[in-house]
């Protein structure tokens, strides 16, 4: 029983379950409006945890891209306000799917590049978690969350803080309803299927800390997502 188990084993498996739960609610959308998480001590006691717990699974969600904290206002869902949010809204509508895709192979590749030549051993270990958690979501918004994770991450470990403003504003215009619609139906079984093993491809490269075949491998990946939306807003799929 749960009461005769080391008292180490107990707080692993209760850190493990904390974690699982909060992933859960982050990744379900069960927030409000604004994406604010409970306090610490409300989800220690919604969730029968220790405080500790609550605290280790936030900061692993924090490594993994899921939550931001900002000091004196909380914790929150996806990652923290920039301010090219302001100019993506600006130009949202007059940018086309495509557009932004032609716009990702030019700049993605490149972070994959830095991101293979800047990458720790922690950081892979961060990539593979997401690109698992993207291949084990069992519906598409949750896949389009956590790919979408995955790409911010590479981004983000990339360490160029200009490319990252770059990607950002790419990113906040491609967020749109109308277009993760768009993305949703060229998404099938299948084309996630090859979508997961083109991620391993690429996060197989950064751990090789061999930049050229990153961004060869996202490349690839970039187009294989460009043709199928392509062919998707063509009504051939």
């Amino acid at each position: 029983m749960l009461h005769n188990r080391p008292k180490d084993l107990q707080e692993t498996s209760e850190a493990s379950r904390v974690l699982q739960a909060i992933r859960q609610i982050v990744s379900e959308g069960r927030l409000p409006s604004d994406g604010r998480l409970p306090t610490e001590r409300h989800l220690a006691a919604e969730l029968e945890a220790g405080r500790a717990s609550v605290r280790r699974a936030l900061d692993t969600l924090e490594a993994e891209g899921l939550i931001w904290r900002r000091q004196g206002k909380g914790t929150f869902a996806g990652q923290p306000p920039d301010p090219t949010e302001e100019l993506a809204a600006q130009i949202a509508s007059d940018v086309d799917p495509l557009s932004a895709m032609e716009a990702r192979l030019c700049i993605e590749p490149a972070l994959a590049d830095l991101c293979a030549r800047r990458a720790t051993a922690d950081d892979v270990a961060r990539l593979r978690k997401l690109a698992e958690r993207t291949h084990d979501a069992d519906d598409s918004d949750s896949a389009e969350l956590w790919d979408g994770a995955l790409h911010r991450a590479i981004a983000r470990i990339a360490g160029n803080r200009l490319m990252l403003t770059a990607f950002t504003l790419i990113d906040e215009v491609r967020m749109g309803d109308d277009w993760q619609e768009k993305r949703h139906r060229a998404r099938t079984p299948e084309t996630r299927a090859f979508y997961d093993a083109q991620h391993q491809k690429i996060i197989d490269a950064i751990d090789a800390r061999d930049g050229t075949a990153a961004a060869g491998a996202m490349r690839e990946h970039l187009e294989t997502l460009f043709d199928n939306l392509r062919k998707s807003m063509e009504g051939r799929t």
